[in-house]
């Protein structure tokens, strides 16, 4: 009798979820946000701010209803395979994968930033390529001990941002904010969004954990939408009490003038001493905010490329699970390698913004499929209902179409290399598939 193949195994609980939601997000708080204030100023990128959280809450609360009425490892790969066939679902599919496999490296290279502050001789590559190698190992060893090291370090990064916030509000002034505060006008609303986004890149990674949790339409539920009222709370304090201190100029820039990926630890330098535990604190478990996000998106990668392998959609051996650890070991390694030679370009930024245009394409994409799915399939059992509908989902729809084209017009040479890399890529996808 032939055996069945390994599958991925159920083991997550709400609060593994919870931990899992925030962590992939998380690290937006402690690096690459900043990079947003040299573009927009406080006043370009807390409007940028309003609309895009507006656009994560809709979205947030209508991408629910897709992952409990069709709880698939893949997300909106399975979502829109569903309503719309199999190339919309490739080109989502794609998109999402964009999204998972370059914002890991741009993190990495956060992460080797905060980890250089202590070891200013080692080349950041050094402590950026380990945590690619370290990670992998820990995401192939099984799904129930990845989540409990994410909602620890989750749990740890949280505490870090509220001592963080007890530090510095003390000293805050309004007049900080309202320095230089417009500095490139309307323009840098614009230029300022993918760095808003920033913020919450990656939450919808959540979805792609239907199939490893318990209870996948109550578990998703919770997780999901708890996960996002925690992070808008963190994101207002993070940017209100980092800038209040001394304007914007101090978190974007270092002591040499150039450009800095650890704003955090700019603005407590500017309070307490380099040495001073509140500032060893801050910035050591601040890494621990980079971990989780890198650790939590190469995990969801993982699952968004296992299932692109386990469709047809991608060489068969990247859906292959691994049957002792029940893993998707070979995309793990898969996402690895690419997000390794990313990372050798050392090109932050552009990185991120490559990701946000994975990310809004799968917004865009999903919200169509919300409002589609409601009409071709009424009977279809949802465990959760988006509220608002449509209202909610239409916002989220315009909000992301409108930020695709800003971003899209201010980083153009970008945007054409992110449609090459979804035109090549479908090309071969219906080569593969005559």
């Amino acid at each position: 009798m032939k055996s069945k193949p390994a599958a991925l195994k159920r083991t997550l609980s709400p609060l593994m979820v919870w931990g899992l939601g925030v962590g992939y997000v998380i690290s937006g708080n402690y690096f690459g946000w900043n990079l947003g204030l040299e573009k927009g100023g406080t006043l370009g990128l807390g409007i940028a701010l309003v609309f895009i959280i507006t656009l994560y809450v809709t979205f947030t609360f209508s991408y629910t209803e897709l992952a409990c009425a069709i709880p698939k490892s893949g997300g909106a790969f399975d979502y829109a395979s569903r309503v719309w066939g199999k190339d919309i679902g490739f080109i989502t599919g794609m998109a999402q994968n964009i999204e998972f496999i370059f914002a890991p490296p741009a993190i990495a290279s956060g992460i080797g930033a905060y980890v250089q502050l202590f070891f200013p001789h080692v080349s950041t590559l050094f402590f950026s390529v380990g945590a690619y190698f370290i990670f992998f190992l820990l995401n192939a060893s099984g799904v129930k001990l990845a989540a409990t090291v994410e909602l620890v370090v989750t749990s740890l990064a949280v505490a870090a941002i509220i001592l963080f916030c007890m530090i510095t509000f003390p000293h805050f002034q309004i007049e900080n904010l309202q320095r230089s505060a417009w500095p490139h006008g309307w323009e840098g609303i614009f230029a300022a969004v993918p760095f808003a986004i920033w913020f919450f890149l990656g939450i919808e990674g959540v979805a792609n954990l239907a199939e490893e949790t318990l209870n996948p339409q109550q578990t998703i539920r919770i997780g999901f939408v708890s996960a996002m009222i925690t992070l808008v709370i963190l994101c207002l304090i993070t940017f209100t009490s980092s800038i209040g201190i001394s304007g914007w100029e101090a978190i974007v820039y270092d002591s040499s003038g150039k450009i800095s990926d650890s704003p955090l630890p700019l603005a407590m330098a500017s309070l307490v001493s380099i040495e001073s535990w509140s500032y060893s604190t801050v910035v050591i478990v601040g890494l621990f905010g980079l971990v989780a996000s890198f650790h939590g998106l190469m995990l969801a990668g993982g699952r968004s490329t296992f299932e692109f392998g386990n469709v047809g959609f991608a060489p068969a051996f990247l859906g292959k699970v691994n049957s002792k650890f029940q893993t998707p070991t070979n995309a793990l390694f898969f996402n690895m390698i690419i997000g390794i030679i990313a990372l050798l370009t050392g090109k932050t930024g552009e990185l991120i913004t490559l990701s946000v245009f994975g990310a809004l394409t799968l917004y865009i994409v999903s919200m169509i499929t919300v409002l589609k799915l409601r009409q071709s399939e009424p009977e279809l059992p949802r465990p959760y209902v988006a509220p608002f509908f449509p209202y909610f989902p239409i916002t989220a729809l315009i909000i992301a179409s409108f930020s695709f084209v800003a971003m899209a017009f201010y980083n153009l040479h970008l945007a054409l290399l992110y449609l090459l890399i979804i035109a090549l890529s479908y090309i071969g996808f219906k080569l593969i598939k005559k």
